[in-house]
């Protein structure tokens, strides 16, 4: 009996929420969540990213220490619409039920804002179109915000204790975040309307914010790598109608971009993407701040 009853109170112990001194780990599917969790729990939380900025989120595998970082998380924060489904559900499936889907500490980022590129149909002549719409929705920093507010609701529940912390840090965030938007909006202003070629689709929602124009893809169709009778075919177009210039993350290869714009003498430009992008992109502010100074610096040496 004395056995049972010891199995019993540490089963309730496993179930009870963060405790005061315990602080809650959040596991990231990409590094701009894991900034944003820690922003908002500051000294509260413990992050941990599954993926870095030089990795395509796409294709990630479940490796048993990622399966073992989902199983001690309290709360997973990912960008879901279908970014991370090749390998983030049989993360889920071993975690807990505490990060199931439906539970509190299950985060799904493009369940809270607009979605761009929603397909009306799908089918794998399209090549890798996400159903749920385009997956990249930290790069409009209105949506950071919107999940920022969210995060903060979950951290409260999780962590009753600290709620009136996680929403001083939200506070404290917006009170600099807000005066930040309205700097790069109003510094943008010389991009408005210049038509850009992208590698992939990573990048609709900054552009589609900074009201950039994307008039071609180096990617013939998304998630299938550029061929030369596409690149051919691109390069008449952008003679005949050239671009400002030519964008892709780090973690896209570099050979179909740099061919064109030799071609067409646009620069190629290589953006961030996330936290960690290059060395000046170590925060979310930052990683705006070097995206629009990349940005405006493309379009002054032309």
């Amino acid at each position: 009996m004395r056995q049972l009853l010891s199995m019993v109170a540490l089963g309730l112990l496993c179930a009870a929420p963060v405790t005061a001194q315990a602080k809650v780990n959040i596991f990231a599917c990409e590094p701009e969540w894991a900034a944003l969790a820690e922003e908002i729990g500051g000294d509260n939380v413990t992050t941990f990213s599954a993926t870095h900025a030089k990795q395509d989120p796409h294709h990630i595998r479940a490796r048993p220490s990622l399966i073992a970082k989902a199983r001690h998380a309290d709360l997973i924060l990912c960008s879901g619409a279908g970014l991370e489904v090749g390998w983030l559900p049989l993360l889920i499936q071993k975690a807990g039920g505490h990060v199931q889907p439906g539970s509190v500490g299950y985060l799904m980022a493009s369940e809270y804002v607009p979605i761009l590129e929603k397909p009306i149909v799908v089918d794998r002549s399209m090549g890798d179109v996400h159903p749920e719409g385009n997956p990249h929705i930290h790069l409009n920093p209105h949506n950071i915000l919107l999940v920022a507010r969210e995060l903060t609701k979950r951290l409260e529940t999780i962590d009753r204790p600290h709620a009136g912390s996680y929403q001083s840090k939200l506070n404290e965030f917006i009170s600099r975040w807000q005066p930040a938007i309205a700097r790069w909006e109003n510094n943008a202003v010389p991009l408005k309307n210049l038509p850009v070629v992208v590698h992939h689709r990573g990048f609709s929602y900054l552009l589609d914010w900074l009201e950039l124009r994307q008039v071609a893809s180096l990617e013939p169709k998304p998630g299938i790598p550029p061929t030369t009778s596409h690149l051919e075919g691109l390069l008449q177009q952008l003679k005949a109608k050239p671009a400002s210039m030519i964008i892709r993350t780090p973690y896209e290869p570099k050979e179909a971009s740099e061919w064109l714009s030799e071609r067409i003498d646009r620069p190629a430009v290589v953006l961030p993407y996330t936290i960690g992008g290059d060395d000046e992109s170590d925060n979310l502010f930052k990683l705006f701040d070097r995206s629009m100074s990349l940005l405006l610096g493309a379009v002054d040496d032309q």
